[in-house]
């Protein structure tokens, strides 16, 4: 009997009709493509609002890996709906979204929580997330074979970050790919908001996990998935990853044209 992690936010986030969902991905994909190509990406960010609002970020990112060969997939993504110490990885066999069923990388998953003390199995984290599920359509339409390794970190502390950074690169292979899910700054004016995000995007440009750490922590920026992509970040530079470049950011208001609250959205990839 399997475990199967069935859509918790399909109709909400991104449309719960296969037609229709293929349709919207597809046109964002046409229509928002990276100005460059990249050889041997090793990780990716990508937002994860509903599609209507950063849709067209992600798909820069997605663009960016289209047609890859990856054998397996480690989607990081934070924890909206629970706090938890540690990082959980889903102990399920499966995630499901209406574009189908995508396995979960079992024998990655056992490897990653070996011998820590701050990475488990489990469903924490899993349940009503909407950051990690939906990265899976996106993937879903533009790999094939691929497998997951589903990760939502509950504390974002440094502690916790580094170790999943370390873990990912002990595990880690050839045809794996890191997808850090993160929104940026939430709810700012624009010019705000502009400050804030542009330190992010500074930081990924210049490979500086640390100081986006070091300014995440001090609030001198803001990602509700920071964690995620430093340990993204982190775990590829010790693989000897060099190279990271923003390829798209814009925010909510370029979509509602209410610039007074905005969130902000970034897309990027990391790769040698």
């Amino acid at each position: 009997m399997e475990t199967i992690r069935k859509p918790a936010v399909a109709g909400m986030f991104y449309p719960d009709d296969k037609n229709v969902l293929e349709r919207q991905i597809n046109s964002l994909l046409a229509n928002y493509k990276p100005e460059e190509e990249f050889s041997n990406i090793g990780g990716i960010v990508s937002p994860h609002a509903g599609y209507i609002y950063s849709g067209r970020t992600a798909a820069f990112a997605y663009n960016a890996i289209s047609g890859n060969n990856y054998k397996t997939v480690i989607v990081i993504s934070p924890s909206h709906r629970e706090y938890f110490a540690g990082t959980s990885v889903y102990n399920g066999d499966a995630y499901e979204t209406p574009l189908g069923v995508v396995e979960v990388d079992k024998e990655m998953r056992e490897k990653l929580i070996d011998g820590s003390k701050t990475i488990f199995a489990g469903i924490e984290g899993h349940r009503q997330e909407h950051a990690l599920e939906v990265q899976i359509p996106f993937l879903q339409t533009v790999l094939k074979d691929f497998l997951i390794l589903p990760v939502v970190i509950g504390d974002q502390s440094r502690i916790f970050v580094d170790e999943l950074a370390n873990k990912l690169a002990a595990i880690a292979g050839d045809k794996t790919l890191i997808v850090a899910s993160s929104d940026l700054s939430h709810f700012y004016p624009r010019e705000k908001a502009e400050i804030l995000d542009s330190r992010v995007e500074q930081h990924i440009n210049d490979f500086d996990y640390e100081g986006l750490q070091s300014d995440l922590e001090r609030k001198a920026c803001e990602a509700c998935g920071g964690g995620g992509i430093v340990s993204m970040m982190e775990a590829l530079k010790l693989k000897n990853f060099s190279h990271a470049k923003v390829l798209n950011r814009t925010d909510s208001g370029d979509v509602t044209g209410d610039t007074s609250e905005v969130v902000g959205y970034l897309s990027a990839v990391v790769y040698n």
